[in-house]
């Protein structure tokens, strides 16, 4: 229930730990109201406090601009050698502050070869205290800033890409603007832990003094009264610092301040005749082998297999994702293999929406490089998305996101259109809605397009083409009619949902026996080899002649037709689709004739 109040142990043992933080703070600020003594005509706590500043400020200036890209290197990368720098950008944390201080010494102090360089001036200087201030306070941020971009998902990287946007684009357009919050935040645990630190600092660079050793000083020489004043202004600065980072502008100024999408005639894209596509991919990922050839005759293909198989794999190479030295990709005439991704003028439409959390559905439709406004404008109101150009991502449905998704992959007038299971997360209502909405674009726009997917209905809809794929390699191919109508294995027959799969042994005359029962096939194969087959379940016809009989153990209405469950006296099981007429249809416990047309039992030899 939202809003419930916590209550219990766990409440109480944090409840515990926040008094402990907050008990020093409050004794200290007592302590201060009450005294006369407090320190603020201290000569040099100003000096202190200005050097303190600034140098936290060269340190956390340097941290940024070096940390940033280090933590987005370390999120992109795998291996030893990722490891060692992990461990490298950690070591500060866990180094005592005046072990970091002696560490340095031996690289820096004056009598080093890079201190007599520099004339000793790396240490009892401002440089100095940068030096130290950047060795103990880097961490915060390149942790801060590469758990931010490892959270980020990959796919927006490659639409990104397909959308002609170059690495350095990528990375400032996307991967910075949404780490953006965690790196602010990062760099104010820097800054404030670089004019904390002492350890380092007083080893390092005693003079000039930092607003720490300063407080030390004093402390040595005249006790705690003189200590409350840079003591205070410590605290106030941090409080202020920490304020800042976690303050946000409410909800309707935030709205008010958005940038409205400008006002564009919408202006119809320039179809050009759509190309089939071919390919010969060999690719390896870890174990995984890819092998998987296809020329295909129809701009219209779907690329059919179960979880695993290669599908978003073979997706990724014809887009260019995995690199070059993948196989040959070809768009009608025109060779895509030696072109990077970004030059290849593909839309791409990842599974999980791939859209930019803190763009506009007008600046998504308008981010790619070759993106037109008014071909936007027009793909947005063809896709039944003009009113919502101002809306965020988390402002909209799952189905009003995946619309945005293809408009930003269509307002650049891709060659090719590669779709990824792109209604997979969505619910069936909006699923079949975008599926023919999708269907009506590829006839009416000629778009060429490339479906993955694992719905054998989703295929049939919007391809004329079906390649199935499994473990990597082609199982079948051929147009979708041929695919359906003659599975080349019982994996395929599986995968296309064909749930009449059955084992038997082959008898004379094209017969498959099955427990007894004698079903009639074209097949040729010798008597006695082991076989599977099935039949299509719109093909087992139920009527009051056949040359079976049956019972009928269950009957599922469907709302257009039935799915009866049948069984012969001998065991055998199928399934049949009727549709539903309006002299009813059969009940559980009658008996029917069945009949099976011998064109329509696919054989192979050897069970599965």
């Amino acid at each position: 229930m939202l809003g419930r109040r916590r209550s219990g142990p766990i409440a109480v043992l944090g409840a515990l730990l926040a008094l402990y933080l907050a008990v020093p703070l409050v004794a200290f600020l007592i302590r201060l109201a009450g005294s006369d003594q407090r320190g603020f005509g201290e000569s040099g706590l100003l000096d202190a406090a200005r050097t303190s500043a600034i140098s936290a400020t060269i340190s956390a200036t340097i941290v940024t601009v070096l940390g940033v890209p280090l933590a987005h290197w370390m999120a992109h990368s795998r291996g030893p050698v990722r490891r060692v720098v992990g461990v490298l950008v950690q070591l500060p944390l866990a180094l005592p502050p005046v072990m970091s201080g002696i560490v340095l010494v031996y690289v820096v102090g004056p009598y080093t070869w890079l201190g007599e360089r520099f004339g000793g001036r790396l240490t009892e200087s401002v440089a100095g205290v940068v030096i130290a201030q950047t060795f103990v306070a880097a961490p915060f941020l390149i942790i801060a800033a590469r758990s931010a971009f490892e959270a980020i998902d990959p796919q927006l990287e490659d639409v990104a890409a397909t959308l002609g946007h170059r690495p350095l684009s990528r990375f400032v357009r996307v991967d910075l603007r949404i780490a953006a919050p965690a790196i602010r935040a990062g760099l104010l645990l820097t800054w404030l832990r670089a004019l904390g630190e002492y350890g380092a600092t007083v080893l390092l660079a005693y003079h000039p003094y930092t607003l720490p050793v300063f407080t030390y000083v004093q402390f040595s020489s005249t006790g705690i009264p003189t200590t409350q004043a840079p003591t205070a202004i410590a605290l106030a600065v941090a409080a202020i610092v920490l304020l800042l980072a976690t303050f946000r502008l409410p909800r309707v100024v935030r709205n008010r301040m958005r940038r409205p999408a400008p006002s564009v005639a919408p202006a119809r894209p320039v179809a050009a005749p759509a190309q089939p596509v071919s390919f010969d991919i060999d690719t390896r990922i870890g174990g995984f082998h890819l092998q998987v050839a296809h020329a295909a005759r129809s701009p219209r293909i779907a690329v059919l297999g179960a979880s695993g198989a290669g599908k978003s794999m073979l997706l990724r190479s014809l887009a260019g994702l995995l690199g070059p030295g993948v196989g040959t990709v070809r768009l009608g005439g025109m060779e895509l293999d030696g072109t990077a991704v970004e030059q290849r003028r593909l839309g791409y439409v990842p599974q999980q929406h791939g859209l930019f959390p803190d763009r506009t559905t007008w600046q998504q439709a308008t981010f790619g490089v070759r993106a037109d406004p008014g071909v936007a404008a027009w793909w947005l109101e063809r896709l039944q998305l003009d009113g919502l150009q101002d809306r965020l991502p988390q402002e909209l449905s799952g189905g009003q996101r995946q619309r945005v998704v293809l408009a930003a992959a269509l307002a650049g007038s891709p060659r090719l259109l590669l779709l990824d299971e792109p209604f997979s997360a969505l619910d069936y209502p909006v699923r079949q809605e975008l599926t023919a909405l999708l269907r009506s674009l590829q006839r009416r726009d000629a778009l060429a397009t490339v479906l993955v997917t694992h719905d054998p209905q989703e295929a049939a809809m919007l391809a004329d083409e079906l390649v199935v794929i499994a473990d990597g390699r082609v199982a079948q191919a051929g147009t979708v009619r041929e695919v359906f109508d003659a599975p080349a294995s019982p994996q395929v027959a599986r995968l296309l949902g064909l749930t009449n799969v059955r084992r038997g042994v082959m008898s004379a005359g094209g017969v498959v026996v099955t427990g007894g029962v004698r079903i009639d096939t074209c097949a040729t194969l010798p008597p006695g080899t082991p076989v599977t087959w099935c039949v299509r379940p719109e093909r087992v016809v139920l009527g009051d002649t056949g040359d079976h009989r049956v019972s009928i153990t269950d009957v599922a209405d469907l709302g257009s037709e039935l799915r009866v469950e049948l069984e012969w006296p001998q065991g055998l099981q199928l399934q049949a689709h009727q549709l539903i007429s309006d002299g009813g249809g059969p009940a559980v416990g009658d008996t029917a004739w069945v009949r099976l047309d011998r064109g329509s039992v696919s054989v192979w030899p050897a069970p599965d």
